[in-house]
């Protein structure tokens, strides 16, 4: 069923990407849709309460993250039913991207609610753009499992031609970047992607052996993106 993009259309689920850094790349469209909806549901109500006062955004907002999500969808699909407009953000990005939100596009889907993804900020698009790094194809892989299934994934992407594309933490980076060469080979190009949008944005290009290098003698603060090169 194809549904009409009716802006003032009820019983709507909205996915609406937030800043990753610089609120200036806020758009109008996602200030006006959280204005307009019933129930706003945050990641972290903390996190978005700032970013909700500083737009003069002043609606319900309820918790939605991967610790309630499962047992939340039965409860927002019927909000959805009752003809209330329910918009979706997480603490940073597009909703789903590596942050709660699949679970909930699904029921609404199953349950015939119409689903809108805005156009918005997500940090790998930026940082692969900015590689240097082939982005005709590539490979968004997100956060690799921390343990369970770890190796499994790597090995997979060993033989991958495709630009590879990882989130990672500041505590995991330099044992992340070691596995990469074990499994890569430390003269695969690379480039990393830090605090994108902030005040100390910062993109480092080299070999998977330069790059862990750098990071033994720099700061390790903010969330990486670690683009590496295909195979071939």
């Amino acid at each position: 069923m194809i549904f009409e993009p009716l802006s003032e259309r009820r019983s709507v689920l909205y996915l609406i990407p937030t800043p990753i850094g610089n609120l200036e790349d806020m758009t109008f469209r996602a200030v006006r849709l959280l204005r307009e909806a019933d129930i706003i549901l945050a990641e972290d109500t903390r996190t978005s309460a700032p970013l909700l006062k500083h737009f003069g955004i002043d609606r319900k907002v309820f918790a939605h993250h991967q610790h309630n999500e499962h047992k939340a969808v039965t409860e927002i699909i019927r909000f959805l039913n009752e003809g209330q407009t329910v918009a979706l953000i997480s603490d940073a990005g597009t909703p789903a991207i590596s942050d709660p939100g699949f679970l909930l596009v699904r029921e609404a889907i199953k349950n015939n609610i119409p689903v809108y993804c805005l156009p918005g900020a997500t940090a790998f698009v930026p940082a692969l753009v900015s590689s240097g790094l082939p982005s005709d194809r590539f490979c968004f892989e997100g956060f690799l499992p921390v343990k369970k299934g770890r190796q499994t994934r790597l090995k997979a992407l060993a033989d991958e031609s495709r630009t590879l594309v990882f989130y990672e933490s500041p505590h995991r980076l330099l044992k992340t970047l070691g596995e990469f060469i074990d499994t890569f080979g430390g003269n695969r190009q690379a480039a990393i992607s830090r605090e994108i949008s902030k005040v100390y944005e910062e993109t480092v290009r080299g070999t998977l052996l330069e790059l862990k290098a750098y990071y033994e003698t720099n700061p390790l603060k903010g969330e990486f993106v670690v683009c590496v090169q295909g195979l071939g």
